[in-house]
């Protein structure tokens, strides 16, 4: 059996897969919807298989479809960092990570780790991207990203996880408010104060331990706003419109007229981890975990 398939093939296929709808494919890949359809059919005879049914108004996966859009969009991404990978070496380049992380982790932990890495691997490309727990592990799954760093409890088993950063929480006030670190007792006294939070879709295990410090003190906190960034927390706290609860780590890096109080008496911490994918063959992220190890033993 011969096959005539091409990478573009493939990235045809998932389009048509993931939209499950020929005009929105088309208009995703920027070519004309016959000549999709022309390419999927082309694709359907050379592997002697049938992808699709289609229906007047539907286009469903077949068996075998559903089966080669897992294992396409499983591999694609990893021959396309082979493919990449061989055009940076040609270039002078040792290779290319993609990093995702939360913003707390930009403070201190990645500049360093990035500082470390340039120095002893000038010659290579770093994506970063801000993004939200779920996300993170959304890319790390699919490859997307080649490491995140996250706060979560738990992952995927397809997941390496480690933790990186063990920090206290501190409380965010207003530069004016009453309470300082010489009079503040417990976070009982704030109990009638309206609270700022990171929005729970950011990180539910975060909001979960967040809310077992309330839990622990005996009162459900009023809260006022959910933010994702913690700019926004410290624009509505300096405002006097709250307080708020926030990893120490996020103290540094910001010029707001916020003061903080940490939570060092309390038992619930919070962890910063390195998570990546267990089956991740980009070599420029062996090395990240090394000097990550090296970092934190």
């Amino acid at each position: 059996m011969s096959y005539q398939i091409e990478i573009r093939h493939l990235k045809y296929f998932l389009a048509v897969a993931e939209e499950l709808h020929f005009r929105k494919a088309a208009d995703k890949l920027f070519i004309s919807q016959p000549g999709l359809s022309k390419q999927i059919k082309q694709m359907e005879d050379d592997l002697d298989l049938k992808l699709f049914e289609r229906h007047n108004r539907k286009v469903e996966l077949t068996s075998a479809g559903i089966y080669l859009k897992k294992e396409i969009a499983r591999n694609l991404n990893d021959l396309e960092r082979i493919l990449n990978h061989s055009k940076q070496l040609n270039d002078g380049v040792e290779g290319h990570l993609n990093l995702g992380y939360v913003g707390s982790a930009m403070q201190q932990l990645i500049p360093n780790l990035l500082l470390k890495f340039k120095k002893e691997h000038p010659n290579i490309i770093f994506d970063l991207k801000e993004m939200d727990n779920q996300r993170q592990v959304n890319d790390l799954l699919s490859k997307t990203i080649d490491i995140g760093f996250l706060r979560l409890e738990t992952v995927s088993k397809n997941l390496e996880v480690l933790p990186v950063l063990k920090e206290n929480f501190c409380l965010v006030l207003p530069k004016n408010h009453e309470i300082n670190t010489s009079n503040f007792r417990s976070i009982k006294q704030l109990k009638n104060e309206p609270f700022i939070m990171f929005d729970p879709s950011y990180s539910t295990a975060y909001h979960e331990k967040i809310m077992q410090i309330f839990d622990d003190n005996g009162f459900t906190p009023i809260i006022s706003h959910n933010t994702i960034n913690a700019s926004s927390i410290y624009r509505l706290v300096e405002n006097n419109l709250g307080v708020s609860i926030v990893p120490k780590s996020l103290q540094t890096g910001y010029n707001m007229n916020v003061k903080f109080i940490e939570l060092d008496t309390i038992n619930q911490k919070t962890v910063l981890s390195a998570v990546w994918n267990k089956d991740n063959k980009n070599p420029i992220l062996k090395r990240m975990i090394h000097i990550i190890k090296s970092e934190i033993v």
